[in-house]
């Protein structure tokens, strides 16, 4: 019998080393879950210090708002360094990175302390951000730093930690562990190994267990009922399909002109006076919030619900004033995601369609918008509507959400044909080493 139990104990499932990868795995992910509720926390309760400001005089944000866009600028120059931006660009810059040097200067705790703390100062300061990018960097940061003090030698477990923080970051920031799932495929790895996928599924599992416990079973716009029957359903697909993916497109064809550098006298002024442009930046959202009743700051997570369920007392062109607010905070160049925001800017650009489509529910236009929108944005259209259906729980939406996203990413394309997230990554690899070659999968040769 002792021979047996040595032998089981010896075969390589059993072994130390599965058990301690395992083990980094599960542990991660319950902290990046934490981490993830504790950011929601923090950056809800940043909202809600603008907002009682705004409560006294709605004037105090032409004063809050750019000095507190100045300041995050200065924190994040100054303190730190590689927390800028949404996030994401730094997560998939890290997984092609060859050297543990350069991964350790885009994820390292010191930089996802620094993304929650700068991240809930801007939304303190009136920011339309959102947290749900920086989680991914955060929960990047936690399983790429367990990853270094454990040191299990199995080839290729780095890209996997990534992988796999980065998709529980999305599962608990939302409470959509499919979409989590999605998004490691689609966005984060463009490819998905056998030996890498139940890893990630259950790191994103355990992390939305763990999110669950500690905030409940929840769906982050909440819940519609709203149907399409296939005779209706068409133009409101073929207009938010088509509008989303041109709008989203065109927006995400800006920032990459800032992020880049724009050329002239206006990106000399950027370069030359960042801090003043970061101010100016802030006004122009003090600005548009006072013209849009202080509706478009912060992540617009309460405004897009709102739409959802049809209690919306927004302005007409709410979706538009969003996005003009979203694009000045992150042109400014503090941190904070667009998550949040572009589900929000899309849901307010379908629900405007409701006088024009009175035949169409309210709720399922918000929907529709927030999907082609976001697809558009970001270019990833399975990514958006699985996780559009798991924030609104609306499933019988499937069909005209796929359609709505196809027809967004061919729209998206003609007017920016460079993927988001994966071009700002691009210059995050640039400044370091050459990045690591692509791991080949069992069938490539």
């Amino acid at each position: 019998m002792s021979h047996r139990l040595r032998r089981l104990w010896q075969h390589p499932r059993y072994s130390m080393q599965v058990w301690l990868h395992r083990l980094l795995f599960w542990a991660g992910a319950v902290m990046v879950a934490v981490a993830a509720v504790s950011f929601e926390w923090l950056s809800s309760h940043g909202s809600a210090l603008f907002k009682l400001a705004l409560s006294w005089s709605p004037l105090l944000a032409l004063i809050i708002t750019p000095a507190g866009f100045v300041l995050v600028l200065w924190l994040t120059r100054r303190v730190f360094p590689g927390a800028q931006g949404s996030g994401i660009p730094q997560t998939i810059a890290a997984t092609k990175l060859a050297h543990a040097e350069d991964r350790n200067a885009v994820l390292s705790l010191r930089i996802a302390v620094g993304k929650v703390v700068l991240t809930t100062i801007g939304l303190c300061a009136g920011a339309s951000i959102g947290r749900e990018g920086p989680t991914v960097q955060v929960g990047a940061a936690i399983m790429h730093t367990l990853g270094r003090w454990v040191r299990i030698p199995i080839q290729g477990i780095e890209r996997t930690l990534i992988l796999a923080g980065g998709a529980a970051g999305v599962a608990a920031a939302f409470n959509t562990p499919l979409a989590g799932v999605v998004f490691a495929i689609e966005e984060l790895s463009r490819s998905f190994e056998e030996r890498t996928s139940g890893t990630v599924l259950t790191t994103v599992i355990i992390a939305g267990i763990t999110a669950i416990a500690l905030m409940g079973n929840y769906t982050y716009f909440g819940h519609t009922s709203a149907t399409l029957e296939l005779a209706t359903a068409w133009k409101p697909v073929l207009i938010c399909g088509i509008g989303g993916g041109v709008i989203g497109g065109a927006f995400t064809r800006v920032l990459l002109a800032f992020a880049r550098g724009l050329p002239g006298l206006m990106g000399g002024a950027i370069k030359t006076h960042p801090y003043a442009f970061a101010g100016l930046c802030g006004l122009g959202v003090a600005l548009l919030g006072l013209i849009s009743g202080n509706s478009i700051y912060g992540t617009g997570y309460e405004e897009a619900r709102s739409i959802l369920e049809g209690t919306s007392t927004l302005p007409g062109g709410f979706g538009v004033l969003k996005m003009l607010a979203s694009a000045l905070s992150y042109i400014s160049g503090i941190p904070g995601g667009i998550f949040a925001p572009s589900l929000s800017i899309g849901a307010g650009l379908g629900g405007s369609l409701a006088p024009y489509l009175p035949a169409v529910p309210l709720g399922a236009l918000a929907i529709l918008g927030m999907v082609g929108y976001f697809t558009g944005v970001v270019q990833a259209p399975i990514t958006a509507v699985v996780i559009v259906m798991e924030m609104t729980d609306g499933q019988a939406l499937t069909l005209p959400l796929l359609a709505t996203a196809m027809l967004a990413f061919g729209a998206s394309r003609l007017v920016n044909t460079q993927p988001m997230y994966r071009t700002l990554a691009q210059s995050f690899l640039g400044t370091h080493s050459a990045p690591a070659p692509e791991e080949k999968t069992p069938g490539q040769k």
